[in-house]
């Protein structure tokens, strides 16, 4: 019974500074071209979300707090993410990634439409390596810089964390320069993207945990409308992932 309050506690308090971090997040400004094209998108809107109230603001993560997978995207879309407030919420990415999630067992629904719609995550968390919705959907490299401390704050608070993957290149530098930046050793060469490919990253005195990092194509409509990443490859990723997490609690 002790052992078990303990690890409720423990729950409770990196729910907590989570909680703390996603707001912090929620109120950077530290980017003025995303700042400026994130409200702008808000207000102008498209059409069909007219009557929608926009978030128009960064974007922090979402998912279980004892998360044993992190999946890092490239940044919320204009009229998907920064629309709802939640990564991957509203957009045909989201409609491809959370299935794929639902699918292997790390979510609770297979459908994510808006903020409020029950949807939960089980043993993962999802979140962009830019937190903010860029013009024609490109941070570019100094942004992407300017939020990797966000990413490392996040990666130091999941204590079950054993794979990150890295939905597309672009994420997929991001995590290696966070991991640098926690102090990690990462192998020379260093590792490069590949959809399925799998690397091991090194804990870092920083506070980076030892984790697998799985790359995949990202699950945009360029992508899967051309058959680049089709739903065999995108499940493949999701049952490695779930390997090496372990079976669903």
């Amino acid at each position: 019974m002790t052992g078990d309050l303990t690890m409720v506690a423990a729950g409770s308090r990196v729910a907590d500074r989570l909680s703390a971090l996603e707001k912090e997040i929620t109120q950077c400004r530290a980017c003025p071209r995303l700042v400026e094209w994130r409200e702008r998108m808000a207000r102008e809107k498209r059409a069909s979300f007219r009557d929608e109230t926009y978030w128009g603001r960064a974007v922090p993560g979402f998912g279980d707090p004892r998360a044993g997978m992190l999946v890092v995207g490239l940044a919320p879309a204009a009229h998907g993410a920064n629309r709802t407030g939640r990564p991957f919420t509203g957009d045909r990415s989201g409609d491809w990634l959370y299935a794929a999630l639902h699918r292997a067992g790390f979510a609770n629904q297979a459908e994510s439409v808006s903020g409020t719609d029950g949807l939960e995550l089980v043993g993962a968390r999802v979140i962009a390596a830019v937190r903010c919705a860029p013009p024609a959907n490109k941070p570019t490299p100094a942004e992407r810089d300017r939020c990797n401390p966000f990413m490392a704050r996040e990666v130091a608070l999941l204590p079950a964390l054993k794979v990150v993957v890295a939905l597309g290149a672009f994420a997929f530098r991001a995590v290696l320069d966070v991991w640098r930046e926690m102090g990690a050793t990462l192998p020379k060469p260093a590792p490069r993207f590949g959809h399925g490919a799998e690397f091991s990253l090194p804990a870092g005195p920083g506070g980076g945990p030892a984790a697998k990092l799985i790359s995949s194509y990202h699950p945009s409509p360029r992508n899967t409308f051309t058959g680049t990443l089709t739903e065999e490859m995108f499940d493949a990723v999701w049952s490695r992932a779930r390997a090496l997490v372990g079976p669903a609690a």
